[in-house]
């Protein structure tokens, strides 16, 4: 089966994803493959971890964005090439564009965090900051490719862009060759729609899992409409698969090819990406996580053995700080209190003696006097914990409780 593209009548073919393989020869990196003990025995079959972290720039991008460059004619790579992300997306055509000797123009976001910023200008990209949303951006690019016939590079929606990300469904199938089920974070659709038209080419047999972030799922209404349809909002922290309408070309192939899209929780989420920088040793960003938020919440429905591709790695480090605090929190790790005590002097002692009992860290202490809805010798105290799970956490409630302490739910 064969699907065009949207500038393109060309097929996205199995040949097509091997060709990309050579290219990228000595390009990208054949990414490493960890095993999982912790989500094995919670899966109760082997899991395997597909490190797109650990590529080049970060994230798979690299992959489909050089496949696409190395494409145009020369004429189109002396007028240059322009592109539009929050991250991933930019660095990986800023690389693949010095690496080709190609000018590039990079439109990010007023807000991108400036790691990626940095990151998009040492690759060689002359970065444009414009608008406070993606859309605003990508209109902007867009209307510059038009001005100065550079050639717009998607990120998702083109041919070549999904015959080098499914260059990591033919490594995969080499590097684990039991493979049941492939579970792969999904945003526009590009690195699911790739992997699929290889894996499925020569492995049928093999189970596609696609992951959305709950506020940000275009796919499983778009699949129900038999079309894709756009989202009004999207909202999740994982920016990676923060995307508000499925791509026209991933889109059939994803309809067709991929067995299942789920969904994820901001909470579970922040629990995976907590779980691979613990239990794997691996730093991922949320979207990337996306996939081993799929197993923690549903662990019972992959059979195996399981490949969970981390596709990127490009996380902001004030996000990472709210996102472990998040993932602790999911998992009874870090507790939130508002109580009211009486304010008088060694009050609050007498509070942090009592935490101390039960063996609670207490992180941060906040102490407000001043409130009109306390009482004139009242104090309201909010404490952020630490603790060790959730039983813990019941025990750390009965205990204030019965040592006379209000606590304000």
């Amino acid at each position: 089966m064969s699907y065009g593209t949207a500038d393109s009548l060309r097929p996205v073919t199995l040949d097509d994803v091997r060709g990309a393989q050579k290219m990228l020869t000595g390009v990208a990196r054949t990414t490493a493959m960890e095993g999982s003990r912790h989500l094995s025995q919670l899966v109760g079959a082997p899991v395997h971890l597909k490190c797109e972290n650990l590529q080049r720039t970060g994230s798979f991008k690299l992959r489909g964005a050089y496949v696409r460059i190395a494409g145009l004619l020369p004429e189109e790579r002396a007028a240059g090439v322009v592109a539009a992300s929050a991250g991933n997306h930019a660095q990986g055509v800023a690389l693949a564009s010095s690496l080709l000797g190609v000018r590039s123009t990079v439109f990010m976001p007023q807000g991108a965090p400036l790691p990626k910023v940095s990151a998009t200008r040492e690759y060689g990209a002359e970065v444009r900051l414009h608008g406070q949303v993606v859309d605003e951006t990508l209109a902007a690019a867009q209307e510059y490719a038009a001005e100065t016939g550079a050639v717009f590079i998607h990120p998702f929606d083109h041919a070549d862009v999904i015959a080098g990300q499914g260059t990591v469904g033919l490594e995969i199938l080499e590097q684990c060759p039991q493979v049941r089920t492939i579970v792969v974070g999904i945003g526009g659709g590009g690195l699911a729609a790739g992997i699929a038209v290889a894996v499925k080419a020569m492995r049928p047999d093999v189970r596609l899992v696609g992951v959305q972030a709950e506020g940000a799922a275009a796919y499983p209404p778009s699949l129900a409409a038999g079309r894709p349809v756009s989202l009004s909002n999207p909202a999740t922290m994982a920016d990676g698969i923060k995307v508000g309408r499925p791509g026209d070309v991933p889109f059939g192939i994803v309809g067709d090819l991929v067995d299942e899209v789920r969904t994820v929780s901001e909470g579970e989420l922040s629990a995976a990406l907590l779980l691979c920088l613990e239990r794997a040793k691996l730093v991922v960003e949320p979207a990337g996580a996306s996939p081993v938020a799929a197993l923690l919440s549903d662990p019972g429905a992959f059979e195996g053995p399981v490949v969970a591709v981390l596709s990127g790695g490009n996380v902001d480090p004030v996000l990472m700080q709210r996102v472990l605090r998040h993932g602790m929190a999911a998992q009874g790790r870090y507790l939130a209190v508002r109580l009211r005590l009486t304010d008088r002097p060694g009050a609050l002692a007498s509070l942090l003696g009592a935490l101390s009992v039960v063996d609670a860290n207490v992180l941060d202490v906040s102490h407000v006097r001043t409130d009109p809805r306390l009482g004139l010798s009242e104090a309201e105290v909010e404490l952020h914990l630490e603790t060790k799970g959730p039983a813990h956490c019941v025990e750390v409630g009965r205990a204030l409780r019965e040592a006379g302490y209000t606590v304000i739910d």
